[in-house]
């Protein structure tokens, strides 16, 4: 195995653990907590589970998680001479800064900096491990109050040892570090590392210990460097394209022409006879050739021969008019009051949205390395979703998921698309095939064309006035590709009725006493599934846009009519209209906006997390060209774990919510998706980038909430009420493309 594999390596599995009482080797321990309860659908959304103390387990050397014992841990520590403690988590670090926060939570109740914490990414030897997808903005949420456990559990037992070695009552204890004194004598001291090697029994505590009081925290809060920047900044830190092995091979696999094809068979060809070639695989249902190096591999795949029933060639026209309101199974998801029969009387207000397919566009594409031998699989792979890799893995090879151990790499951008696992899939074959290891690496146009998309969306909004221009009914229809339904078992349908990841943000947040949302389920023939937020984006700005349209139609300022439909009684309310007022402080909203510009307003409540922003834009007429000059965006998160991190989040979201909502568009021409690669299908580029000032509030609860999707939502709406500020003409497609923005002002 190379020195780079190493480092993302994981060690042998321990023995089994039956009791509460471990005889630990003298290098290290771990300790644990148990999950109790379960996760959503599939596992794809961790609950608030119930947690409880666990000692998990031993390791020899303390440099890899438990594979089985009696109540799996979800989180664990391995602690190894005076080193940093080393904290094992299954959730995976792909530039949101997670890894950094956690060791912030683990660093507060053990006591000790920041600096000697180590996050490591967890393999599935750990069954837990292996259940944990990335995803849902849930990273820190969900693992904050275990995470905190584990930790308190760890620091008690360090402390009962220290004060036994030391001869006084804990109580007499003070912390240095990585070392324990005695408060009276600070020369009389014991580290951790002393404490690991001279004890050959570790028994849990009998009471789960006290957890710090939120208004206490000294680490949390902190805006501290991020943990993996240093070895990215270096080239230490390794991604799934990096991942090698000695004597590994590169693999290469073909693709369908169109979106609909079949195959019907693979013949060699003469491929086998191409440079570097190792070998190749022509089977029924997959082709692929493993040479030397990459570069001939890709050649030598132009030599199989193989043969595709295209299938239907379908046309962008064609899903469109499938994807409509009123078309496939319509779910009622949200009925208070009598918003349909007011409405039937006859509505105020009546607009129509569309949003397209977008790719998730992120800088590593798809990429794995498996080492396929005849009892043991081994995968490295950038992955949000390792257990599952590791049951797809499994199933492709005929063989137990308990034979397959994945490994998470660094992930170079998910945003939902590297819960995928098709390479992984591809290489594992490939492996099997050649009898080597074998790394599968797609091209940014197999990465386009090839995975899943963020679905194709129609909204149908109305809503009725009083005469005094009172919001007295409003109803969303919403019609979208499958989201969560494209990922889960067909059951999955049946039981839940509608997709939950495709109306996410498609709520009646306001306080209207009558209203409605009916979200119709379209089964399209493109694959579709998780994008940034899942239908957040393309919700929000429907239904922001149209609080938009329905304030103009009532005569209200905007901000000032959603005020008064948020009820003060209302927790979330009240967060949302705190949101607002601080956006429209910060954006200059009611003050008179440079010349040639508009502002515009939109908010979300998402994952218990609000967000309200006011954008500044400017138009060229001559193009077309919408300008995103200033945001000023305003995010109650609940506590925060690390600012930095957190306003981060929120400017990434405030680029990628630009790009959406300009520029971003993919269509299908002929049955195949476009464009293939990024120079047909632009990103905003730092140019580009507005000025961004993010305020954060707090719920004053002690709780964090999520913080990576949130924000994305309400850009798109507060672009679009913008330029209708701007030109007193309305924007209801995505993307605002120049084309779309000229069309509408002739």
């Amino acid at each position: 195995m190379s020195e780079q594999t190493q480092q993302q390596g994981s060690a042998a599995p321990a023995e089994s653990a039956q009791t509460r009482r471990w005889r630990p080797t003298r290098r290290g321990f771990l300790i644990g907590l148990g999950v109790v309860g379960g996760a959503a659908v599939a596992g794809l959304y961790l609950g608030v589970p119930y947690m409880r103390r666990q000692i998990a387990g031993v390791l020899d050397g303390a440099e890899g998680a438990p594979s089985t014992f009696a109540e799996d841990p979800w989180a664990w520590f391995a602690v190894e001479g005076d080193g940093p403690i080393q904290l094992f988590l299954p959730k995976v670090e792909m530039g949101q800064g997670v890894h950094t926060a956690l060791a912030q939570v683990a660093a507060e109740e053990l006591g000790v900096g920041w600096e000697n914490i180590t996050v490591v990414h967890a393999s599935t030897s750990n069954p837990n491990g292996a259940g944990s997808i990335t995803s849902g903005s849930n990273s820190v949420s969900s693992v904050f109050l275990p995470l905190r456990q584990a930790a308190a559990t760890l620091h008690t037992m360090l402390a009962a040892e220290a004060a036994s070695i030391l001869g006084v009552a804990t109580a007499a204890l003070a912390q240095d570090g990585l070392a324990f004194t005695v408060a009276e004598n600070p020369s009389q001291r014991v580290t951790v590392g002393e404490l690991v090697a001279g004890k050959t029994d570790w028994e849990a505590p009998d009471q789960a210990p006290p957890l710090k009081d939120w208004s206490t925290f000294q680490v949390i809060g902190q805006s501290l460097p991020r943990k993996d920047i240093p070895a990215k900044v270096t080239g230490e830190a390794i991604y799934g394209y990096d991942a090698r092995l000695e004597g590994m091979k590169y693999g290469a696999v073909v693709r369908p022409p169109t979106i609909a094809a079949t195959l019907k068979g693979v013949q060699a060809g003469s491929a086998g006879e191409m440079p570097g070639v190792v070998a190749v695989v022509a089977e029924k249902d997959f082709g692929g050739v493993v040479a030397d190096t990459r570069q001939q591999a890709w050649a030598a795949l132009s030599q199989l021969q193989a043969e595709w029933d295209p299938g239907k060639l379908w046309q962008q026209y064609e899903i469109d008019a499938m994807v409509t309101v009123g078309n496939g199974d319509g779910i009622t998801i949200q009925d208070e009051g009598n918003a349909a029969g007011l409405l039937a009387q006859g509505a105020t207000v009546t607009a129509a949205y569309r949003t397209p397919f977008a790719v998730h566009a992120h800088l590593e594409a798809q990429a794995a390395l498996v080492d396929v031998q005849p009892d043991k699989v081994r995968v490295w792979c950038p992955t949000q979703a390792a257990g599952l890799v590791r049951g797809e893995v499994a199933k492709a090879l005929g063989m137990k998921e308990e034979q397959v151990e994945v490994q998470p790499t660094y992930v170079g951008g998910g945003f939902g698309r590297k819960t995928g696992f098709e390479a992984a899939v591809e290489a594992a074959r490939l492996s099997r095939a050649a009898g080597v290891p074998v790394h599968v690496g797609w091209t940014r146009s197999e990465d386009m064309r090839y995975g899943y998309f963020r679905p194709p969306t129609h909204h149908v909004l109305s809503a009725r006035l009083t005469g005094d221009g009172e919001l007295e009914a409003i109803e969303h229809q919403q019609a979208s590709g499958d989201v969560a339904f494209g990922s889960l078992p067909g059951i999955a349908a049946v039981i839940l009725g509608a997709d939950f990841g495709a109306y996410r943000g498609g709520l009646i947040r306001y306080a209207a006493p009558n209203k409605r949302t009916v979200a119709w389920r379209t089964q399209i023939p493109v694959k579709t599934g998780w994008w940034r937020g899942l239908g957040l984006l393309a919700n929000t700005f429907a239904v922001e846009s149209f609080m938009d349209e329905v304030a103009h139609a009532a005569g209200a300022d905007p901000l000032a009519f959603r005020l008064r439909n948020l009820d003060d009684a209302n927790p979330s309310h009240a967060r949302l209209k705190a949101v607002l007022n601080v956006a429209a402080e910060k954006g200059g909203w009611g003050q008179a906006a440079p010349a040639g510009r508009a502002r515009g307003l939109a908010c979300c409540l998402d994952v218990d997390t609000a967000v309200a922003m006011v954008v500044e834009i400017s138009l060229d007429r001559a193009t077309g060209k919408i300008r995103v000059h200033n945001v000023s965006a305003a995010m109650d998160c609940g506590l925060t774990v690390n600012p930095d991190g957190a306003i981060a989040q929120v400017e990434g979201n405030v680029m990628w919510g630009i790009g959406s909502a300009l520029i971003e568009e993919m269509v299908i021409v002929d049955g195949m998706v476009a464009p293939a690669n990024f120079d047909a299908y632009p990103l905003l580029t730092i140019k580009e980038a507005p000025h961004v000032e993010v305020t954060l509030l707090e719920a004053g609860d002690g709780r964090p909430r999520g913080v990576g999707e949130p924000p994305i939502g309400p850009v798109a709406a507060a672009i679009g009420n913008a330029f209708y500020a701007l030109t007193g003409v309305r924007l209801r497609q995505l993307p605002m493309s120049e084309a779309r923005v000229l069309a509408v002002l002739e």
